[in-house]
């Protein structure tokens, strides 16, 4: 590209229906001039988790912008806040399968071409909507094209304006055979230029050859487009001859949103409701002492009883709950015995449930702990990363595990309400991901024995928090 190199926008959406459960993205490449769209893209990625989704449509934004002008300046607007904190620098990534993908995204663009916006998702309804229209294109057994979103209006307008063969790439996705430069299949992508697209022979050569791959046309438009997987269309970029009548086109796609029920917001149907309730008092409980996993495993006392027999009755009478899943721990186990013998249900044990090892300090107050292992509580205090001394388990490891058990009973449980039997630090976890607050938030929450909380997942990933943190509150 000759001159300065220009600027985009990228837009860019991930959700997954369950989490992880069937999931998409969506991305939107912008002229940061005139506002134009100039690439869409979009794929259905099978069962992921809404993070990986999202990671996913901003790699697809980024090597979409990278294609039309490797030298541009890109800012990317996203209504990810963990996204767009993590690629700006100010949060650490520490999930397994987002680290790649982070990792390649920074490697799109030389470091310092990339600025990064945080936006409400309101504001981000072009890439949603892509994203969604992915996912049901995965419910019904396709891949996602152009034909299935408004940005196909505008090209079908620029094709009916342009002499045959002119301003027209190939709808590879049409008959399932792609139209490549090199004559290869690359499964599953869709390609199309939009109106406006350069369209002189050769034209392929200013965004495509460079990617070794992309789907192009003689005589047809630059085409920007992934090797595997994607389904993109370029939109306006330079002048088409006889497209005078796209306006026109353009008065047609803003009435077809309109009427069509597939721009309305989404139904995200029924969440996955978690109920989460901290197992009755132990001997240990009044004594403010350790009690994890790797302890004595005390038994409720005669208190802790009563109070989970409290708890019974309150959720009988609300009469929500349908299944029920607890810690393996002695402690939760009768709390969800005692809850289930009244609402008639049966307990599934789940390990990722059960309370973070103390280590040494098992048994321990947090005063004698003071006195004993002053260095390593600091520590403690202080980082995440800390193990409590002899080995136990770490705040950031308790938080991946109750990850990874969130997004499993999501999964298994999509859209029930279900009673998790859990402990002080798991259920904090599950609080403090889903309000999206920092580690330290755990020091600055109180949970009661007994006490109950809720959390809402729903299908775009989205979850809202309820707390109650005493038994009473539910009379």
């Amino acid at each position: 590209m000759t001159g300065s190199a220009r600027e985009f926008v990228v837009e860019a959406d991930g959700g997954s229906r369950g989490n992880p459960g069937p999931a998409g993205y969506g991305a939107v490449v912008r002229d940061a001039a005139t506002g134009q769209t100039l690439v869409e893209a979009a794929e259905y990625l099978g069962v992921v988790t809404n993070n990986v989704a999202e990671y996913r449509g901003l790699l697809a934004g980024l090597r979409a912008a990278g294609e039309l002008d490797p030298d541009a300046t890109v800012h990317v607007r996203m209504d990810s806040k963990l996204v767009v904190e993590q690629m700006s620098g100010r949060w650490k990534i520490k999930h397994p399968d987002m680290k790649p993908l982070a990792a390649e995204a920074a490697r799109v663009f030389p470091p310092g071409r990339v600025t990064y916006e945080w936006i409400p998702r309101a504001d981000n309804k072009h890439a949603d909507r892509l994203a969604n229209e992915a996912m049901d294109a995965g419910a019904r057994g396709e891949q996602w094209s152009p034909s299935t979103s408004t940005a196909e209006l505008v090209a079908g307008g620029a094709e009916r304006a342009a002499p045959a063969g002119a301003g027209e790439a190939a709808d590879v996705a049409a008959a399932g055979g792609d139209a490549l430069s090199a004559g290869e299949r690359l499964p599953r992508t869709t390609t199309r230029t939009g109106a406006g697209s350069a369209v002189s022979g050769g034209a392929a050569a200013a965004a495509g050859a460079s990617g070794g791959g992309e789907a192009a046309v003689s005589g047809g438009g630059a085409i920007a487009g992934e090797r595997v997987g994607r389904a993109v269309r370029t939109g306006a970029g330079g002048a088409v001859p006889g497209a005078a009548e796209a306006p026109a086109a353009a008065d047609v796609r803003a009435a077809k949103a309109v009427a069509s029920p597939g721009w309305g917001p989404p139904d995200m149907g029924s969440p996955a409701t978690f109920v989460l309730l901290r197992h009755g008092e132990t001997p240990l409980t009044p004594q403010k002492r350790f009690s994890g996993s790797g302890g004595s495993d005390p038994s409720l006392s005669p208190v802790g009883r009563e109070q989970a027999e409290r708890v019974a009755e309150s959720l009988a009478r609300r009469g929500t709950i349908e299944a029920i899943v607890a810690s393996p721990l002695a402690r939760t186990r009768e709390t969800a015995g005692i809850v289930a013998a009244r609402l008639n249900l049966a307990v599934a044990v789940e390990e990722g449930l059960r309370e973070t090892d103390f280590g040494a300090w098992e048994g321990l107050t947090f005063g004698e702990v003071r006195d004993r292992y002053p260095a390593d509580l600091d520590a403690w205090l202080a980082s995440p990363d800390a193990e409590p001394t002899g080995g136990g388990e770490s705040f950031a490891a308790t938080a991946t595990r109750v990850a990874a058990t969130r997004d499993k009973l999501v999964a298994a449980y999509a859209g029930r309400t279900v009673l998790l039997v859990s402990h002080v630090t798991p259920i904090k976890t599950f609080l403090r991901l889903a309000l999206g607050a920092p580690p330290e938030s755990l020091f600055r929450m109180e949970l009661s024995a007994a006490s109950l909380s809720a959390v809402a997942y729903y299908a775009d990933g989205g979850a809202s928090v309820r707390l109650f943190n005493e038994t009473s509150h539910l009379r």
